[in-house]
């Protein structure tokens, strides 16, 4: 079981270094970033975008382009386009966000003749690995679905635990969360996530635990369980995925953790043909080779199943 992002690369360097494609590469904080990913042996990166820009951001970050495949599209919109048909057609392992908006890059991912659609609903992974939980933690989901329906969270799960299973977790504990850990029927999320349980039990969901409605502290504090009497329960601060019920929820535990805390962290779109490392200008150096690792990861997994 993989529980740092140094044991993830380090799994990645034995599963051999994947391609990820990368729209409109002609962004000096990815290009660094691949370069370092292409460096460590994670992966070889296929650069799509304006040659000219890409070399002379390059020439700036003193980066050998040697080795590197360049495709020069200099339109925005037809460099994702080029970029993601790389990935549809099996050339890459893993697609990338360059310097493209959010929009542009995502109705690539979902564009119907190169896309990267699979008919299931897509979703958000952020993994931390945080000082003080000896475990990875996946957070689920802070950055696309906005408000998840019950059905939406079932697929959640199973986008979430396709990635913990590839990290080498055999049984996640995942952990739908709300402010309280009894039903409310007042609060729907508490309502949703005793369903969620109830689909576990009956085997609708698999490959996991679900155990829920929980606290933030039942589900990462052991102490907090043993504090609270909650010992019988199957989580006891343990959860390897906390499942949010909306995006606020989601979104503000991340910043937090990111501003906050000590903390190594990781993000990919699921639910798609291949891993979609879809990070912003705000996310660290580090954040996004760790992205590139943990999408390398999955690929493996996903070829291997």
């Amino acid at each position: 079981m993989v529980t740092s992002f140094d044991e993830l690369i380090s799994k990645v360097k034995e599963c051999g270094k994947k391609t990820v494609a990368v729209a409109n590469a002609q962004d000096d904080a990815v290009l660094e970033a691949v370069h370092a990913a292409k460096e460590q042996g994670i992966a070889d990166a296929i650069l799509v975008g304006d040659e000219e820009k890409i070399r002379a951001i390059a020439a700036e970050l003193n980066m050998d382009l040697e080795g590197y495949r360049i495709i020069h599209e200099p339109d925005m919109i037809q460099a994702a386009r080029t970029a993601v048909k790389l990935a549809h057609d099996g050339e890459a392992d893993m697609y990338m966000k360059g310097l493209v908006d959010t929009k542009n890059f995502l109705k690539s991912v979902l564009d119907k003749e190169v896309g990267l659609r699979t008919g299931k609903p897509l979703s958000h992974v952020a993994v931390f690995d945080i000082e003080g939980i000896q475990q990875l933690l996946f957070l689920t989901d802070v950055a696309f679905i906005t408000y998840p329906s019950l059905e939406d969270k079932v697929h959640i799960i199973e986008n979430t635990v396709a990635v913990a299973h590839a990290c080498g977790i055999e049984t996640p504990k995942v952990a739908p969360v709300a402010a309280v850990e009894v039903v409310n029927p007042k609060m729907p999320a508490t309502v949703d996530a005793a369903e969620l349980t109830k689909l576990n039990d009956e085997g609708k969901i698999t490959g996991c635990i679900v155990d829920g409605p929980l606290s933030m502290d039942l589900a990462i504090d052991p102490e907090a369980a043993q504090h609270k009497g909650a010992t019988g329960r199957k989580i006891v601060g343990d959860a390897d995925v906390i499942l949010f019920p909306d995006i606020h929820a989601g979104n503000l535990v991340y910043k937090t953790l990111v501003h906050t805390a000590k903390v190594e962290n990781g993000c990919i779109l699921t639910g798609t043909k291949v891993p979609v490392i879809l990070t912003s200008r705000s996310d660290t150096f580090r954040t996004k080779v760790n992205s590139i690792a943990l999408a390398a990861v999955v690929a493996e997994a996903m070829k291997n199943a």
